[in-house]
């Protein structure tokens, strides 16, 4: 499935740190350092005659829950065209670093939540970004035990609301064999590098066909 960007539309960009990536920081980076600038750019690269505003609302350290509570000022209230969200990879981390837990089925029930707004109130085209997680440590590994099961419930909303979906846990880590080790797409295991940033931003212009 690909989406429309009309000649006139507004994209919104929602999620974590990955999304944000400064913009909050910077009063002059308002979609910030990432994917979401770089897909912005070459959208406008190949469609100069568009009338298309982008918008940047990653908040750093959200899990789905911080998502859901922020989402009419942030989301809704914006009317926007176009919705794409990125969400969940806190929703691990925090397991494993803080022992805060969200199960699997709290954090469908609240993506589901944001979602049916979405449906019910705005004309909007949904993109799903996977979370991933591309191990840099060994004891990384064993966190996909949490998030492979967000990674599911994402792909069955993106097919129940009729999302786009971007896969994006096997893209990164397949780059990561490419480039030679997870490092050079995800210094962390979570964080993209610029080229992990890059490979993001291909993949999502690539489902509006560019």
């Amino acid at each position: 499935m690909t989406i429309d960007l009309h000649r006139s539309a507004t994209v919104l960009f929602q999620g974590d740190s990955i999304t944000d990536v400064g913009r909050l920081m910077e009063e002059d980076a308002p979609l910030g350092h990432g994917y979401v600038r770089m897909a912005a750019d070459r959208v406008r690269s190949a469609r100069p005659d568009g009338d298309l505003t982008f918008v940047n609302r990653g908040v750093s350290g959200d899990g789905v829950s911080d998502l859901r509570a922020r989402w009419r000022t942030d989301a809704m209230d914006l009317k926007p065209d176009v919705v794409s969200v990125l969400i969940g990879v806190n929703d691990t981390w925090r397991r494993y670093d803080s022992g805060v837990v969200t199960s699997a089925g709290a954090y469908e029930d609240d993506y589901r939540a944001i979602l049916t707004q979405v449906r019910e109130e705005l004309d909007a085209q949904l993109i799903l970004i996977e979370p991933f997680l591309v191990p840099v440590w060994d004891e990384q590994w064993a966190w996909r035990e949490d998030l492979d099961p967000r990674i599911q419930v994402v792909r069955r909303l993106s097919e129940e609301f009729g999302a786009t979906l971007l896969a994006a846990d096997g893209l990164l880590n397949q780059a990561a064999r490419a480039a030679g080790g997870a490092e050079h797409i995800a210094g962390d295991g979570v964080h993209p590098t610029p080229l992990g940033h890059t490979l993001l931003a291909e993949a999502w212009t690539a489902l509006a066909g560019l």
